[in-house]
């Protein structure tokens, strides 16, 4: 019931703040907000229950969830790399996958490699879908770009215009060290994992190696984050630009 109650209560408030109160109506209270979210509490146990009736294990539930969301990847790793990207793109790629995983799901024959074949024809097409959307759309304001570069300070390549316009470059997050903590997450996640279960399965040996190696990306990530702080704190200085909105083709 935790769970249920989570997930029901994460998906209210992605409906409420990021759709509703963002593009429905913005200036209410926070009374009629609060009812709204309890509303959309209501859609979002429905629309599940709807979903279960077509799921005939848990298997398949994950398998559905992995490819209904499988072309937003993409667009939530380069949201940090890119200036480009706006929360149409983001909201045109969680359409896009859906919809596309969705009837992939109904229409292709169910068999071993349904799967990889839903998330190898659902990530390209989505992928054109949001980069179309993000080139007709406007760019985020340039106040609100300054301001979460100079915040997050994200690698410059993909920031050129909003770095000119701060007056600074930031060092704080190169681009192949980003890479490198990524990969020691995912082996700190999965090392951790399989480590403790192969401890709880009794196999001492694997399990325990299984754990130092987590250690070690979880060491490295330690590492990489405190150098970034101290970088972040010392930004390499540049010629100022002037404040004007970059260029889409930028």
């Amino acid at each position: 019931m935790s769970t249920i109650g989570t997930q029901l209560n994460l998906g209210a408030s992605y409906l409420t703040n990021d759709l509703y109160r963002r593009f429905i109506r913005r200036q209410a209270s926070e009374a009629h907000y609060v009812w709204i979210s309890r509303l959309m509490t209501i859609v979002a146990m429905v629309l599940a229950a709807v979903a279960t009736l077509g799921m005939e294990s848990i298997g398949k539930a994950w398998a559905f969830i992995i490819t209904f969301t499988a072309g937003v990847g993409l667009v939530m790793i380069l949201r940090w790399y890119w200036w480009r990207i706006n929360a149409w793109t983001e909201i045109s790629a969680l359409l896009a996958s859906g919809i596309i995983a969705t009837i992939l799901q109904l229409r292709l024959p169910e068999g071993p490699n349904q799967t990889a074949i839903i998330l190898l024809l659902t990530v390209p097409i989505t992928t054109a879908v949001w980069l179309v959307v993000t080139f007709a759309t406007r760019p985020e304001p340039l106040e609100t770009l300054c301001a979460f570069y100079r915040k997050v300070q994200p690698n410059a390549f993909g920031w050129r215009p909003i770095a000119n316009a701060t007056g600074f470059v930031s060092t704080g997050m190169n681009l192949g060290i980003t890479i490198a903590d990524w990969i020691a997450g995912c082996g700190l996640v999965y090392f951790a994992l399989f480590g403790i279960g192969k401890l709880v399965l009794g196999e001492a040996v694997p399990g325990i190696g299984l754990l130092i190696a987590a250690a070690i990306c979880g060491a490295f990530i330690f590492w990489d984050m405190n150098r970034r702080d101290w970088e972040a704190a010392h930004p390499r200085a540049v010629a100022p630009q002037p404040a004007t909105a970059p260029t889409v083709a930028s």
